[in-house]
């Protein structure tokens, strides 16, 4: 008696464990498009041409925030939950971290100031970074009484809302031309208050060495808005400058930066005017 039940059971089950299997492996076989895409994930770094320092004529260390809430850099910003192979900056940067290892985060030290790439952290440092501890009281429904609860709150994209960068402007008279190369890549978080009201001041999560976060960005896709067909990895972004920013600092005898200075719109016209010396410095170099 029990011996055709089984058999009959596990048919049942075998015949129903192969349609689930026909059905997943047809939803991977399904072209999500009307072409297939090749131009991703094999995207290779176009390298820097090699300077020597004997050709450096002119050359400033330049710090600049770039401010995700602007329109022109919502490509950095967007999609929070990832969609299409698209992932948001900071999905990117979080993945690489925590998954792949395939990038370092460094310190900021004590103060919070230090961008020199002097102490790298370790993956559970990185995670202690982007996620802590919140402890609240609930009252407990069997007891009535009031009891703490530890919950972890994690660090998501919606949350950085700026990044900072760290860039070398020079010229190079055997090419007689001025490069732009960003040197580290930072992102910021607001802080909160423990009302739970944003205070307009930024706190820097860590720093990355950006000529490795190249080989991350390279092979992600960002959106464009004017064209689907034309896809721009976040390295291209960046290297192309196609992202608004406004200049925080630069290389000065007092190593300070222009907020410590300057406020509100003096602040703002302060960063206009030290991007106008910029260009001026580099327009004199040519004799027309």
């Amino acid at each position: 008696m029990r011996g055709p039940s089984i058999t009959i059971f596990l048919a049942s089950a075998g015949l129903l464990l192969s349609l689930l299997v026909s059905v997943k492996l047809q939803a991977q076989t399904v072209l999500d498009g009307a072409y297939i895409r090749e131009n991703n994930k094999t995207k290779k770094v176009i390298q820097y041409p090699f300077i020597r320092e004997a050709d450096v004529l002119w050359a400033r260390r330049v710090w600049q925030d770039i401010d995700l809430r602007e329109k022109m850099n919502l490509p950095l910003y967007y999609p929070l939950d990832e969609y299409s192979g698209m992932k948001s900056l900071f999905s990117i940067i979080r993945d690489a971290l925590l998954v792949e290892g395939s990038i370092t985060a460094y310190s900021v030290g004590v103060t919070g100031q230090e961008d020199d790439f002097r102490t790298p952290l370790l993956v559970s440092d990185v995670k202690g970074i982007l996620s802590r501890q919140d402890t609240t009281s609930t009252m407990d429904p069997d007891t009535g009484e009031m009891v703490e609860v530890i919950q972890t709150i994690d660090i998501n994209p919606q949350d950085v809302t700026r990044y900072r960068i760290k860039e070398d402007w020079f010229f190079d008279k055997q090419r007689s031309e001025r490069y732009i190369r960003i040197i580290g890549l930072a992102p910021l978080k607001e802080r909160i208050s423990e009302d739970g009201e944003p205070t307009g001041a930024y706190e820097t999560l860590f720093w990355l060495y950006f000529p490795e976060c190249r080989y991350v960005f390279a092979n992600w896709d960002s959106f464009n808005r004017f064209n689907d067909s034309e896809k721009r990895s976040f390295d291209d972004l960046f290297q192309k400058r196609m992202f608004a920013s406004t200049i925080i600092k630069e290389s000065n005898v007092y190593n300070r930066r222009i907020d410590d200075v300057y406020t509100g719109l003096d602040a703002l016209m302060k960063a206009e005017e030290v991007k106008e010396q910029l260009f001026i410095l580099e327009h004199d170099l040519w004799s027309f």
